[in-house]
């Protein structure tokens, strides 16, 4: 089965604009504070678009697909690493992310927004690196 993911390059394209807009633009401004909300959207959509093809991409390593799907997020990049889709150093960095994640959903704030946007830089690559690594795999399937 291959997995699309076009939606999820669609998602970091966004990130990436978004954050790129708003280093241009005055801290305070309206458009500061809606390039902010819009990278933290996309963050949090990746953190979950990237746990849901990934788990897709487990499925020919499992003998049923039903193991695949109880697994939770840290589980399913721990798995991927195992199985050398991505590295071990990925593996920690989006379980990380995954962390930090959790802390937004429970303080929106300012402050806890503007310390989230220092993770972009890399969370951009990792995300291309993901979306790289299970284009690999599609065409290892194929």
């Amino acid at each position: 089965m291959l997995i699309n993911t076009t939606y999820l390059n669609k998602c970091v394209q966004t990130l990436e604009q978004a954050y790129n807009l708003l280093k241009s633009s005055k801290e305070g401004s309206i458009n500061y504070e809606m390039y902010r909300s819009a990278c933290i959207k996309e963050f949090e959509i990746i953190l979950e678009q990237s746990g849901k093809l990934l788990k897709k991409t487990l499925k020919p390593y499992f003998h049923t697909s039903k193991e695949v799907d109880k697994l939770y997020f840290k589980d399913i990049f721990r798995q991927a690493s195992l199985h050398s889709i991505i590295s071990d150093e990925e593996a920690e960095r989006w379980l990380e992310y995954r962390d930090n994640r959790n802390l937004t959903v429970h303080d929106y704030g300012s402050a806890f927004a503007e310390d989230t946007l220092k993770l972009f830089p890399d969370f951009i690559k990792d995300a291309r690196l993901l979306i790289s690594a299970i284009e690999y795999q599609n065409n290892a399937q194929s």
